[in-house]
This record gives structure tokens, sequence and C-alpha cells, in this order.
């Protein structure tokens, strides 16, 4: 019996070793590993050669997945489901995300291609000295339109996209920010305020524009603006940089009450498990060859001073998509309102939508 014993044991010992082994391997499944990033981003928002390239360089392999808002990227991440590394959230979710405690502050040490970043993008309100955030991308809010379709309109007021001759054929963007901003800014009011006269104003003088309005959608409108299924649309300057490069009879403006100067950048959410990884992949993105490489992939606008130099002048000098520093003056940057007034603007932003059934 004594054999079968020993024998029975040495099964035993097998089999709890088996199931450590296997326990270690769902954890590192689960949780990331330091061979491999968990990248969280905007969809389309990066040229997958640039993963290949740092998945070559430094042999961590790069897990991709995309969002479509910023408010489903946070609510992924607060419930904690995938161990992001990385994700690119708006200046606004930045401050939401700080205040929620969701970030991890960035080693700066390990960043030294942060130096390629224009000054005039670093230690902005939303991120004092950078912290938790590094600039990918920025832009701003404007109108896309095609003259070859209208009757001799304009657009350098936003009073314009009231025109009746522009009965059904403009495009918005589905998001709440945007249109309520863009029903403050026609008024000169700040896309900021939480004053509910002006809020209220501001959706009345929308109310008026609805017989106008073709859509209410999102990165369809590219396509539809490139076949000139319509004519006018409010986008990003990012978005109406890649309708204009496939069609040329598109233009694109930013109306001179003001408008929105949007930023987009990477952080290490609090959950993340590869932090040396992520850190590498960021100074990576940094690196002028790479960012410029990039740019010209997605289209919008670099804040990679040092990748300019690299890219083509023509684009570069471009006042569409790289406005000066004096047309930057009439724009602004959107600030954490805080949920309560975040739900008032998706409330009146609904209420518009219902409207145009």
């Amino acid at each position: 019996m004594k054999p079968l014993i020993q024998s029975a044991i040495a099964i035993l010992i097998v089999g709890f070793m088996m199931l450590g082994i296997v326990w270690k391997l769902e954890q590192g499944s689960a949780s990331g590993t330091t061979d491999s990033i968990t990248v969280y981003n905007w969809g389309d928002y990066i040229d997958p050669d640039v993963l290949k390239q740092f998945e070559q360089e430094t042999g961590i392999k790069v897990i991709y997945e995309t969002f479509d808002s910023n408010e489903g990227m946070m609510g992924k991440i607060e419930q904690g489901g995938t161990n992001y590394d990385i994700t690119a959230p708006s200046e606004y979710m930045i401050e939401m995300m700080m205040e929620k405690d969701l970030l991890l502050p960035l080693d700066h040490s390990l960043l030294p291609n942060l130096k390629n970043i224009d000054p005039y993008f670093l230690d902005l309100p939303f991120d004092p000295a950078n912290r938790y955030s590094i600039p990918y991308f920025w832009g701003s809010l404007g109108i896309a339109f095609n003259p070859t379709l209208l009757e001799g309109q304009t657009f350098e007021s936003w009073d314009n996209l009231w025109d009746p001759s522009l009965k059904q054929r403009v495009i918005l963007v589905d998001s709440a920010r945007e249109v309520v901003g863009m029903g403050l800014n026609s008024l000169h009011y700040s896309l900021n305020s939480t004053d509910p006269d002006e809020i209220q104003e501001a959706m009345d003088k929308l109310a008026l524009l609805t017989p106008n309005v073709k859509a209410v959608i999102g990165d369809e409108v590219t396509q539809l603006m490139v076949n000139e299924e319509a004519a006018v649309a409010l986008t990003w300057s990012g978005q109406a940089a890649d309708m204009m490069n496939s069609n040329e009879n598109i233009d694109y403006i930013v109306p001179e009450e003001g408008s929105n100067l949007w930023f987009d950048n990477f952080v290490i959410p609090r959950t993340a498990k590869n932090i040396e990884g992520a850190h590498a992949f960021l100074n990576f993105l940094l690196r002028p060859d790479i960012a410029a490489q990039n740019t010209d992939y997605v289209g919008y606008t670099t804040p990679n001073e040092a990748a300019l130099e690299l890219m083509d002048p023509e684009v570069v000098e471009d006042e569409r998509y790289y406005p000066d520093e004096e047309m930057r003056e009439h724009l602004e940057v959107y600030r954490n309102l805080g949920l309560k007034n975040l739900g008032i603007y998706n409330e009146y932003f609904l209420e518009f939508k219902m409207g145009l059934q």
C-alpha cells in the first residue's frame, strides 16, 4: 500500500502545482504583464505602423481597444473590468478623472521627449504642470462646407447656419457640449456657461435651427460630406481635414464669435499594470519622427513642435489646421462643469434632438 500512497501523494502535489500555474497564467492574462500594454484610444486615432514599430523596438506587445466617447471611456475605467495602461481623454474629462482619483501621476524622468512639445500646450488649467497628462492632438470646432453645393453662403458667423436657404442641409455632430456650445457662442456667451438664463436662451435659438438640420450623427458625417450628400457640417478640424483630403471642394472655417479649442491627452489610469511600459510608449510617441508619421496618418494637429519640422510645410502653414496664437485667442477650452451641469447640457440636447423628429 505504501507505493500506492506515495503515488497518490505525488499525483496530488503535481495537481496542486498545475492549478497554481493555471492560476498564475489567468492572473497574468487578466491583469496585464510587463511584456504588454493595453491602450484604450479613440477609433482610427493612431497609425497602426507606429504600434508595430513600438513592438519591434521594445519587445512590448500592444493590445489596442477603442472607444467613441469620453463618458463611455471613463465609465469603463471606473468599472475596472479591464486594466488599461493608457487612455486618451479630452481636457474636461481629464479634470473629472483627476477628481475621481482615476489617474496615476506621470514620472517625467521617464519622458525626456516631452521637451519636443510646444510650451503653449503645456501647463494648461485642466492639468497644471502636466502632472497627469501629455498632449497628443489638438484642434478646433467649426464649420465644414462645400461652396459648390451652396448658393454663395459664407460662414464667418455661426448665425449663417440659420439661413433659411439651408433647410435640411446642415449636419451636426452628436455631442451635447459641441451643439449647446455652438448655441452659446452664437450669442457671444462662454461655451462653459452654467448660467440658466444663458443656456435657455441658447436652446431657444437652437430650436429655431431645427428646420435646417438634416441629421445629428457621428463619424458618418465625413463620408456624407465627401460624397456631397451633405453641404454643411458642424465638425472638428481633424474630421474636416479628412473631408478636405478626399474632396477638394470642401473648406473649413471657425466662426468669428469664437469656438472650442480642444485637446486630447494621454494619461495612465490608476488600474494600469505595466506603468513602466506605459511611460515607454508615451515617450516613443513624443519622438519627432514618430509624431510626424502619426500626424500624417491621423490628420489632426500635433502639439509636437519638433515634429513640425519633418512635416509638409503646406500643411503646417495652413491656418485651418494650425491657427496662429492670435486666432487661438478666439477659442475656448472646455472645462469640467460638474456632473449636475453636464446633466443639464445632456438633458437640453436630448430635448433638442427629439424636436427634430
